[in-house]
């Protein structure tokens, strides 16, 4: 094994999910894929191609039916609702991009074009963070309420506290990522500088392993094909 792979196996292995979560949602599961040596930058013609045939897929499948209705979609409304969230002002990340499929999905760069196209695709939700400003562990958990959580608000940087319970990835430093994958903090997000990326699968019962696996795939295929030369690992996070 690689020093590469070795360093981004040993930042999976040490990801955990608190068993409060479990708690909740038994039947949730994490497919996390690190990778080293991506190539950043704004949004290209790579990007570009994915993101359009996202678009089309989904528009053939969902034709005159609304996101929140597929059987995965809901059951993240149902978990939402059951830590307080209101699925209606605070979407899922992946149904938030399903609704805009119809005007056309937004363009942010490289790797954020990548995994919001996977992420289309397969109707799963998916986060990506910048393993150079991560610091610790990958962990959800139940908000205490005192974690901070770095985002923009009128333009300006602030710092806001999640109220206690709501369920939130976190490192050493503070929230990463709100409401389990509806915003993610300023600090780890991916930018147009970003090489080494970690990205959250975020799976619930009416979506099979399988299904999961094979989002997966199509993720590590995109990133690997559009950087050529990235070194990739995994890792399931179940119960």
């Amino acid at each position: 094994m690689s020093i590469v792979t070795s360093r981004l196996r040993s930042r999976l292995d040490a990801a955990a999910i608190d068993p409060s979560v479990h708690a909740l949602r038994p039947d949730y599961r994490a497919l996390l894929v690190a990778a080293e040596g991506l190539r950043p930058g704004p949004s290209d013609a790579a990007g570009e191609r994915l993101l359009a045939a996202a678009e089309e897929g989904a528009r053939r499948r969902f034709a005159g039916t609304p996101p929140e209705e597929h059987p995965h979609l809901a059951a993240w409304r149902e978990a939402f609702r059951a830590f307080g969230a209101k699925p209606q002002r605070t979407r899922p990340s992946a149904e938030a991009l399903l609704r805009r499929v119809a005007v056309g999905l937004p363009r942010v760069d490289r790797l954020t074009d990548v995994y919001n196209a996977v992420s289309v695709a397969h109707a799963v939700p998916i986060g990506g963070e910048d393993l150079d400003h991560y610091i610790g562990a990958p962990r959800l958990v139940r908000a205490a309420g005192d974690e901070p959580f770095e985002t923009m608000a009128g333009g300006k940087a602030v710092v806001e506290h999640c109220p206690p319970g709501e369920v939130v990835w976190r490192d050493d430093a503070g929230v990463t990522c709100r409401r389990w994958n509806w915003r993610q903090c300023t600090r780890t997000r991916l930018t147009e500088t970003t090489t080494r990326a970690l990205f959250v699968l975020d799976a619930l019962g009416p979506m099979s392993d399988a299904e999961l696996g094979a989002a997966g795939d199509a993720l590590v295929e995109a990133l690997t094909q559009t950087s050529p030369g990235a070194v990739v690992a995994s890792r399931l996070l179940t119960a």
